[in-house]
Formats: C-alpha cells, sequence, structure tokens
C-alpha cells in the first residue's frame, strides 16, 4: 500500500545524528571589544542606542539573549558518545564550541580532536565556573544520572541549556530542573525527535482534521534495548580503573561501586538483548542504560522521541494511570522487554485516551488492514473512530492511512503548522531571543514524565497515579519513593 510520503527523517535513532547538520555553513562571529564581557556588549549596545518601543527585544538582544548578529559560545560536557555528532551539529548550525568537558579523556579523543581550539575540563563544574561569561550556552550529552546536576549547575549560572533525552532521570530532579529553568530566564532545548518537523506536523494536521474520528488509543514500540538488560545483579568482578577515565566523577551522586570494564569472553548478558549490538561494556561506555542507577531503559531512551509529537497532535498532559507488565526485573537492572499502558483523561475536544508502549521487539497486534504486511520495527500508531495512521519511524517510509479513502483525503488537506524542526536551529534562535525552542524544558517536563512514571511502574510492578500537584504517587509506596533518590559523595541537587 502507498501511503502519504511525508518522510520521518527526524525519527532516525538516536545515536544518528548526520542529518542534523549535513549542508549547512557555520556563521560568522561578531566579537564585542576587548576588555567588556560578551553579555555586558549586548546591554551596553541596548543602553546606548535610542530604539523605538515598536522594535521586538530579540532584534537587539536583552537581558539573557544575544543579539542575532552575534556567535553563541558553547561549552559542551559528556561529549564522546552521542555528544561528538551532537556538538559537530550544534557547530554547524553556528554555535561556537570554546570550552568541553569529559571524565573518559580517550572516549574524547574524537570531539577534542575536532574542536582543537577549544579549552578542556575534566569536571563540568570547573567549565562553568572557570569560563564565566566567556560561554554563553552549555550542551549536556552525559549518562541519565548526571543530566540533572549540569543542567543545574548551568540555569543557576544563567547559561542556555540543550539536554539529551531524557531531560532527567528523576520525576523529583525533573520538576526541580524545570523551576530553574523559568527562573534563569535562559533558552532550553532537549534533543527529542521534533514535533515540529514536516512529517510531525502533518501528523498533527491529519488529526486535528478529524479524518481518523476520535483518537482513541495511540502505540509505540521499539526494538531497543540494543544494550544489555535483565541483569539479575552487578558484577561479581571488578578492573582496575584506566588511567585515562576518572570512575568517581563518572559515578557522580550515585553510591560508589567498582569499577568494571566488559563481561567475561561468552558471557550471555551483553548478548541477551533482542538486537544486541553495543559490545560487552559493562557501564561505559554507552550501557549505562539497562541500570536503574544510571540510565532509564529503552522507554527513557526513545520514548521521549516517540511521545514528543503524540503529546503535541493529542494535547496529552498528565497521565491518571499506568500499569505495565514485563519479563523478568530484577532490583538492579531494566527488563529485557515491556509494555507500558498510559490511560489519559478527556481534554478540551479529545477523549479519553489508552497509550500503550512496547519495547524489547514487542509489537501492537498487527491491523488486518495491513493485509498480513510486517509491523515496522520502530513504530507509532494512532488508533481514531474511524481510520487507524502508521507511521515507520525507523525506515522514513513516511505516514500511512490504513484506509485508501482516508488516505485520498488526507491528500488534499492544507499545511495550517509552520514547519521548523532543525532542534540545533530552534535553540540557536531562542538563545537569541526568538521563540522558545519545540522542546523547551516546559513542555520537555511532560515527555520526561513519561518515561520516568512509565519506569516506575515497570521497576515496581504495580499501578501508578502520580498527582503532579503534590508530586506523589499516591498509590504505590514503592513507586512514590523512587520519585527521589539519595544522593552520594557530597552531591546535592541544591547546589
Amino acid at each position: 500500500m502507498q501511503g502519504l510520503q511525508i518522510f520521518t527523517h527526524a525519527c532516525l535513532p538516536t545515536d544518528d545524528w548526520k542529518w542534523y547538520y549535513r549542508h549547512m555553513k557555520t556563521k560568522s562571529a561578531i566579537v564585542g571589544p576587548a576588555g567588556i564581557s560578551r553579555r555586558g556588549f549586548a546591554k551596553l549596545g541596548m543602553a546606548a542606542a535610542a530604539v523605538p518601543s515598536i522594535v521586538p527585544r530579540h532584534v537587539l538582544g536583552g537581558d539573557g539573549f544575544t543579539p542575532p548578529s552575534e556567535t553563541i559560545t558553547l561549552g559542551g560536557v559528556g561529549i564522546g558518545g552521542v555528544g561528538h555528532g551532537q556538538l559537530k551539529g550544534l557547530a554547524a548550525t553556528g554555535f561556537k564550541v570554546i570550552a568541553l568537558c569529559d571524565v573518559d579523556d580517550n572516549h574524547a579523543k574524537k570531539t577534542y580532536d575536532f574542536f582543537p581550539q577549544a579549552r578542556r575540563y575534566r569536571d563540568f563544574r570547573e567549565l562553568i565556573s572557570s569560563e564565566g561569561d566567556k560561554v554563553d550556552a552549555v550542551y549536556c550529552g552525559t549518562p541519565d544520572h548526571t543530566h540533572a546536576f549540569v543542567t543545574l549547575a548551568a540555569l543557576r549560572a544563567k547559561k542556555h541549556v540543550c539536554c539529551v533525552k531524557p531531560l532527567t532521570r528523576t520525576v523529583e530532579e525533573c520538576y526541580l530542573v524545570c523551576e530553574e529553568a523559568r527562573k534563569a530566564g535562559v533558552a532550553t532545548q532537549v534533543t527529542a525527535s521534533p514535533h515540529t518537523n514536516g512529517s510531525s506536523c502533518r501528523i498533527r494536521e491529519i488529526v486535528k482534521s478529524g479524518i481518523l474520528g476520535d483518537i482513541v488509543e495511540a502505540h509505540a514500540w521499539t526494538r531497543r534495548p540494543v544494550w544489555p538488560q535483565g541483569m539479575p545483579d552487578y558484577p561479581d568482578f571488578e578492573d582496575p580503573v584506566p588511567s585515562w577515565l576518572d570512575w568517581d566523577l563518572w559515578l557522580g551522586p550515585v553510591e560508589k561501586r567498582p569499577f568494571a570494564k566488559e563481561w567475561p569472553k561468552n558471557h550471555p548478558i551483553p548478548k541477551m538483548s533482542p538486537e544486541a549490538w553495543s559490545g560487552g561494556a559493562v557501564y561505559h561506555p554507552f550501557n549505562f542504560r539497562g541500570w536503574f542507577e544510571f540510565g532509564a531503559g529503552a522507554l527513557g531512551d526513545m520514548g521521549c522521541h516517540w511521545a514528543n509529537t503524540i503529546y503535541k497532535a493529542l494535547e496529552l498532559g498528565h497521565p491518571a494511570m499506568i500499569t505495565a507488565n514485563s519479563t523478568r526485573c530484577s532490583s538492579v537492572a531494566f527488563p529485557l522487554a515491556s509494555t507500558v499502558t498510559f490511560d489519559y483523561p478527556a481534554r478540551g475536544n479529545f477523549p479519553e485516551l489508552r497509550f500503550i508502549w512496547y519495547d524489547g521487539g514487542i509489537k501492537p497486534p498487527t491491523p488486518k488492514e495491513l493485509g498480513g504486511a510486517p509491523m515496522p520495527k520502530e513504530g507509532v500508531m494512532y488508533v481514531g473512530t474511524k481510520g487507524k495512521m502508521l507511521v515507520d519511524m525507523e525506515k522514513g517510509d513516511g505516514i500511512r492511512i490504513l484506509d485508501p479513502v482516508l488516505e485520498e483525503k488526507a491528500k488534499s488537506l492544507p499545511e495550517t503548522i509552520v514547519r521548523g524542526g532543525d532542534i540545533w536551529k530552534e535553540w540557536l534562535d531562542a538563545c537569541k531571543g526568538g521563540p522558545k525552542a519545540g522542546c523547551n524544558f516546559d513542555w520537555a517536563l511532560y515527555i520526561t514524565e513519561f518515561v520516568l512514571l512509565g519506569n516506575l511502574a515497570v521497576q515496581t510492578g504495580g499501578p501508578v497515579a502520580f498527582d503532579p500537584n503534590t508530586l506523589h504517587v499516591t498509590n504505590n509506596e514503592k513507586a512514590d519513593a523512587l520519585l527521589r533518590l539519595k544522593y552520594h559523595n557530597g552531591w546535592s541537587l541544591r547546589g
């Protein structure tokens, strides 16, 4: 069946970001006079000029914002993994990378080599304090368990912040980070697949048109994890910490535990995941995702991407109830596969909705309209009272409405939503006083909460009813206790 040819390039796997910066050109920098800070120079220029009030603030800059003509300087934290490609994308879009930070010199070498002029740090706190006003913005690409600490330090220093998804490791961290972002009044962005690109906007237009009727179900699935999950316990061995890695800084707020480099040869754990390709590392690099203490599992890795457009199209807020089923779940690691069901109340013109998440290779039942054709490995499906819409999130095959008559009607729908969708350009424009980025922290709170609460249902094996007003789970004491964590080694969210 031929679908609408609206491709989903913004929905590629998270470790492939080349499409973000391919064919882009770096913008030139305009630097202020010697002896005057970049932000001070922006403010001085505003104060000295007689500007009519009809000129928008972002045209000239202002407190916390930079004039469009000036380059935004960037410090990168967590640069050896996905940070490598994302920093290249940010630089190609117009940011000037002047400082870099990573706890692993070897893992970060390719990024250090790509930005040889950038000053280097091991501790993000030193980067922020030493760079001071020389850095306008901070990118965070560290493992999940340190996201909140990096972003809070940057926000409290009044830096613009972009953080990889999920925004935080716990719900308490998420709400605190968003509160601090509002206080700071800076530009923020999370790297979830955007709801502002062409394909996402088209999905939103189709949903809004009513062609599919009332949307009563949404389904999203991923083949991940591709890293180890299902571990019954921490490894019973340890390895010497290599000289190029600061293991204590990598652990950060997590209770100290021995470093373990790789699982022994022929150990079953690295091969347990359905499509394992991440290698044999125990924690670092990349494989932190499967551990409760360090990551957020497959839901945390891909859920923010897939849910972003679903939340926008269906105007979702806080779920009323969450339940989960999974393969065996230990006390230390996410299971090999799970399904998580989120129930939402009616909203405005939208009826009650059930949103079901699947990972570990599990998929929803194949719609009969497919005639036996396979479902995509990574996908989203909207189920309406009049029809269904299927989106292949991996191959970019386009949006398919599973009814020829409805599909033909959809082709004639006008474009009513302004297209955007470049994560880096949205953030750059916001840093210069333009519109908020599509996945600014206030918006990212909802999709971060989505993955974190879903994980609590998986982790505890019980239903989760979360009250966003009190920040408590009202029906599951174990889940309520996991909304917040005890931090170690002198680390604190309060600075």
